[in-house]
């Protein structure tokens, strides 16, 4: 009888579609351990809403917690409260943090014509900057890496003076920064003491 169960079905072990949220990278039923609960809600939501329903309807969810105690029940209310409370509280910080953040694109002269745009204030808004930093390099041709700032963060230099287009580059590829936090800075190396 074993026999025949192998001829019918295939020999080879089978893959299993696993799907992941947009949002936090786990799969849908690990998302309320993550800190984006509600944003990963609202992809789910849009993304698989027969998965949502699965998981986040109310019936669902009632279920899960029918087992519990009455006591656990209320221990498990008063903690979704308190974490829906926390992830509020983070989301509206981290919205303020962006509001504040500005991106600071500074020229800098290094010799009589020779300039360097550096770029700081990027990963407020959730960039990589190596990444912004290789896109840089191929739109203006020119060389562009990550550097450490002696205040302690770290800014993007590349070769030339682009502030004017890196500005227009931001503005078009990155529409979460605003245009009112971009500010553009002339820096100019002052002459040592013994120059005329």
């Amino acid at each position: 009888m074993a026999d025949t169960e192998q001829a019918e079905g295939t020999s080879e072990p089978q893959g299993r579609h696993v799907i992941y949220c947009g949002v936090c990278t786990l799969p849908p039923e690990y998302c309320e351990y993550g800190g984006t609960v509600k944003k990963c809600q609202d992809w789910l939501q849009k993304a698989h809403p027969k998965l949502y329903e699965h998981i986040w309807s109310p019936e669902a969810l009632e279920a899960a917690t029918a087992s519990l105690s009455i006591e656990a029940q209320k221990r498990a209310a008063k903690d979704a409260q308190k974490k829906a409370a926390q992830a509020e509280k983070a989301e509206q910080k981290q919205a303020d943090r962006i509001a504040n953040s500005v991106v600071t694109i500074k020229r800098v002269e290094r010799n009589k014509r020779k300039f360097v745009t550096a770029v700081s204030g990027l990963e407020a808004f959730g960039l990589d900057l190596k990444k912004v930093a290789k896109e840089f390099g191929k739109k203006f041709a020119t060389g562009s890496s990550v550097t450490k700032v002696p205040s302690g963060g770290e800014e993007i230099v590349v070769q030339g003076d682009v502030s004017d287009e890196i500005e227009e580059f931001l503005l078009e590829k990155y529409k979460d920064i605003p245009e009112d936090n971009i500010e553009l800075v002339d820096d100019k190396k002052k002459k040592g003491p013994g120059a005329s």
